[in-house]
């Protein structure tokens, strides 16, 4: 194991595993440190869905991510400002990510017109229509007040014709530089005189050379950290993270590398091997909303007629609340009958599994056992439903 105690912009390594790309570290911001590798639970319109923050805090997460045009649509970035920024409206102390609004150009593409100055789009609350630019994107932000703020970008479609991703690759770069200039214009703080901390995000589709590009043209920017972004929308896992191992190599070591909107268990370990810090995905706690949980063994499907009288914990090595003080059956009798209760209780679950899995492999890395601990994992768990 390498130790290193070197510190720029926020961002500190402490271990590398020897056998891998796999890093510990950690990010300081003006709302607290959170330890990397991160997983940030997915609190799109400033709530974690079911959960308090309170308790969000309790499972163990550090930074929670929310989503700019999300926030700006619902309630406005007015009502934000009054409040007195994000941390307060919502009640949360610690760090903030929040992402563009770029993916949701990708996703709700029936309402978002590309245009070379940004991106034109109808709400898809009231069809009102609106215009983002890559400086309206980072005004949003510095009201709002997150620690980690995104840039407007590019997302193509998947699979892309090459004309597609260049021009993705182009606008996002052009994006890039304006969104840092109007960022560095304000001297990089929020409007709640807090320091933010600006990230690149690299397109280019699974396209090795347009990557490459595009990560290349991010770090002569110099951004505070790097995203990649424009993955799992179709590809074959092995695509993604070929993508993601190539991509890495033109990034530098000494900024946080970001994983945008990927999250299975499967996922999180491979990119921490290939020295990926910070992960978002709102799968995980999608899935236990609709019953469907993690454990350390595979997935279970809580809904499953075989839990009827099932009068084991969902995890009998998880020590969440929901696993200390209720059983399979009983969750299953919840879904069952549709009482709200039981998406509360699987989302405990699932956050807690999550924030415990990337805990322990943080250890490992600081250990130097992270190779056994990933095979020894992978080695039990199962993605089909388990029994």
């Amino acid at each position: 194991m390498e130790v290193e105690t070197e510190t720029k912009l926020g961002f500190a390594r402490e271990a590398v595993d020897r056998q891998s790309s796999a890093r510990t570290g950690w990010m300081s911001t003006a709302h607290g440190v959170f330890q990397t590798p991160a997983f940030a639970p997915v609190a799109t319109a400033g709530s974690v869905k079911t959960l308090t923050f309170e308790e969000v805090r309790s499972l163990g997460a550090e930074l929670v991510l929310s989503n700019s045009y999300h926030l700006y649509l619902k309630p406005g970035t007015e009502v934000i400002r009054q409040a007195g920024g994000l941390h307060r409206f919502i009640n949360w102390p610690g760090p903030i990510l929040t992402d563009s609004g770029g993916f949701q150009a990708y996703r709700l593409s029936q309402f978002f017109d590309y245009q070379e100055d940004g991106v034109a789009f109808r709400s898809h609350w009231d069809g009102s229509e609106h215009f983002f630019s890559p400086e309206k994107v980072i005004e949003i932000q510095h009201i709002i007040g997150s620690d980690l703020i995104m840039p407007l970008d590019f997302c193509p479609s998947y699979p892309a014709e090459e004309t597609l991703v260049a021009r993705s690759v182009q606008v996002t770069t052009e994006w890039g530089k304006r969104s840092k200039s109007w960022w560095e214009s304000k001297e990089k703080i929020s409007a709640w005189g807090k320091r933010q901390f600006l990230f690149g995000i690299v397109q280019g589709s699974t396209d090795a050379v347009w990557r490459k590009r595009s990560a290349q043209e991010l770090v002569e920017l110099e951004f505070d950290g790097y995203a990649l972004g424009g993955l799992s929308l179709g590809e074959s896992k092995t695509e993604t993270f070929d993508t993601v191992a190539s991509t890495i190599e033109h990034l530098t070591a000494d900024r946080p590398r970001y994983l945008m909107g990927m999250g299975t268990p499967e996922d999180l370990l491979s990119g921490i091997e290939l020295g990926v810090d910070l992960f978002d995905c709102a799968l995980p706690t999608r899935n236990a909303r609709n019953g469907t949980v993690y454990t350390w063994e595979g997935k279970l499907v809580l809904k499953g007629a075989g839990y009827k009288d099932d009068f084991k914990p969902i995890d009998q090595r998880c020590g969440c609340p929901t696993c200390r003080s209720y059983t399979r059956a009983y969750l299953r009798h919840l879904f069952n009958v549709r009482e709200i209760t039981a998406m509360h209780l699987a989302t405990l679950h699932t956050l807690w599994f999550y924030q415990e899995l990337l805990r322990i492999g943080r250890e490992k890395i600081r250990q130097g056992s992270w190779a056994s601990f990933k095979k020894d994992f992978l080695n039990r768990y199962r993605e089909e439903e388990i029994c």
